[in-house]
């Protein structure tokens, strides 16, 4: 396994973070997404799209994300707030072409597969193909953190976010490398920003309420 920062310091990562924010600052109401313990294998420990997605129309997919986001955040339980998550990664992982989409299915075979070098050479040529595809920055992104190397998963992350500033995928990659690195605090923050669109994300409550005890102490 290569080092974990990839030669970059915990300072470096918070100064990355803070350029982030100023992203979601222009395109308030981010998000995130499940915040596993650190020490797990990273491969079992990110949210990932389901397999079997359902059919978004092409011509809705700009007017239902909206209708999504909102329907996410008014969930009365959690099976619902779970059918509303996987029509918003349809719609996300819908958004390429026949090339692209053949491109991202070979590319999850092989971050499947453990074949993280092939995986990023394939999602590298989709973002060529389609620089505007959200999802193949979001992908690598999360190919990126696989390896460990942060610079260029968070590199990534910020172009996600400027396009989609509510992904939470995107953020919950955010979080979870600030915490890898030991900063709490902006872990804490990419968390907080996740419950303002997801607030039945998996997990996350818990998570925000262990890191708040931690970097704020216990209310009084």
């Amino acid at each position: 396994m290569p080092a974990k920062l990839d030669g970059m310091s915990t300072r470096l990562a918070s100064v990355i973070f803070s350029t982030l924010l100023a992203v979601l600052a222009v395109a308030p109401g981010a998000m995130a997404q499940i915040v596993p313990d650190p020490h797990a294998d990273p491969h079992e420990s990110l949210v990932k799209p389901p397999d079997e997605l359902p059919n978004i129309p092409k011509g809705d997919r700009n007017r239902d994300i909206d209708f999504l986001f909102g329907a996410l955040k008014a969930a009365p339980d959690d099976a619902s707030a779970k059918a509303v998550e996987d029509r918003i990664w349809a719609v996300w992982s819908g958004a390429g072409n026949e090339t692209t989409n053949l491109l991202m299915s070979r590319a999850k075979k092989a971050a499947d597969d453990k074949d993280y070098d092939l995986a990023i050479r394939m999602l590298s040529s989709i973002i060529e193909i389609k620089p505007d595809f959200t999802e193949a920055w979001n992908r690598r992104a999360t190919v990126y953190f696989l390896k460990r190397d942060y610079v260029n998963s968070m590199a990534d992350i910020g172009k996600v976010l400027a396009r989609e500033p509510r992904h939470f995928g995107a953020l919950s990659g955010l979080g979870l490398i600030m915490q890898d690195v030991g900063d709490d605090k902006h872990a804490l923050e990419a968390y907080r920003r996740a419950l303002e669109v997801y607030p039945r994300l998996k997990g996350m409550e818990e998570k925000v309420k262990t890191l708040k005890e931690k970097v704020e102490g216990r209310d009084l």
